[in-house]
């Protein structure tokens, strides 16, 4: 099922983020993640790309043919542009297509210092395009509150992503954010720059100082000062930080849902455990 058609059927939808194993790894270490994951009935699991974006991700591929075949939910397949040329994506969505799925999260890619970008792709509305042009699928795009690190203003940013909808972008997935009041005025801002098409809050629950401080310096998302200073405080207490950081995300996913929110994407980093605390914690909200 496509996305979109999801999205017309259900409200608050529920989703998860997921990324493959490591090289040196096999695809069944990460069925215990999915056999939680799969039990908190999500509408969605997206399965991400990978730094750097190798030339045919095999393992993007096959988890995510593992997530539709054996556990029957449908999944959202990262797919990047930076690294790839025309002829490569298009071999990718020849794989995707055999696979048998429909949805595909259309993004630039970051730029990594040792791999010489492509010239095929300059945006992820390019991607979006050329996806549309090339296949039946669903696709879906990026979004970012706090606009993103590399335009001067979120007016600018908007404008960037209007593009990307405009070129078949039919649902978007924001950036993670800790002040749900900037999410709400973000809404507000695509509304009248005439974007209206379903928008997931992302969420990401913060169970370690040091990485989510790595996380916000990367995507330009900031802290609120409240919970900054539960974090100096706690930052050596393990389970305390995990309690503070659940029950943080669980605070914000119960606000969200307040406002009729269309959907709440939440970042797993394979942690099923992360994943099924916060969904005990509003079970009876989704």
């Amino acid at each position: 099922m496509k996305i979109e058609t999801i999205f017309q059927n259900k409200k608050p939808v529920l989703s998860f983020e997921i990324f493959p194993p490591k090289r040196d790894q096999s695809l069944k270490s990460i069925d215990e993640t999915l056999e939680i994951l799969s039990d908190l009935k999500p509408d969605f699991i997206s399965v991400t790309f990978g730094a750097g974006g190798s030339s045919t991700n095999n393992a993007t591929v096959e988890l995510a043919k593992k997530i539709k075949q054996q556990y029957h939910i449908e999944p959202l397949v990262h797919l990047t542009c930076l690294n790839h040329t025309k002829d490569q994506i298009t071999g990718l969505l020849d794989q995707l297509q055999e696979a048998g799925i429909e949805n595909i999260l259309a993004l630039r890619g970051d730029f990594n210092p040792d791999i010489e970008p492509r010239k095929d792709f300059l945006y992820a509305s390019d991607l979006v395009k050329f996806i549309k042009e090339h296949g039946d699928f669903s696709i879906s795009g990026a979004c970012y509150p706090e606009g993103h690190t590399e335009t001067p203003n979120l007016v600018e940013d908007i404008k960037n992503l209007k593009q990307k909808v405009d070129n078949g972008a039919g649902h978007l997935i924001s950036q993670l954010f800790f002040d749900n009041g900037l999410f709400y005025s973000f809404i507000e801002k695509l509304q009248i720059a005439g974007i209206h098409v379903p928008v997931d809050a992302g969420i990401m629950p913060v169970i370690n100082k040091a990485q989510i401080e790595r996380m916000v310096t990367l995507c330009g998302a900031s802290l609120p000062e409240k919970f900054s200073r539960a974090l100096n405080k706690y930052e050596s207490n393990k389970e305390a930080l995990f309690d503070i950081g659940m029950a943080y995300s669980i605070n914000q996913i119960v606000d969200l849902i307040a406002h009729d929110v269309d959907g709440v994407h939440i970042y797993t980093m394979n942690n099923p455990i992360v994943a099924k605390r916060i969904c005990e914690g509003v079970k009876n909200l989704i």
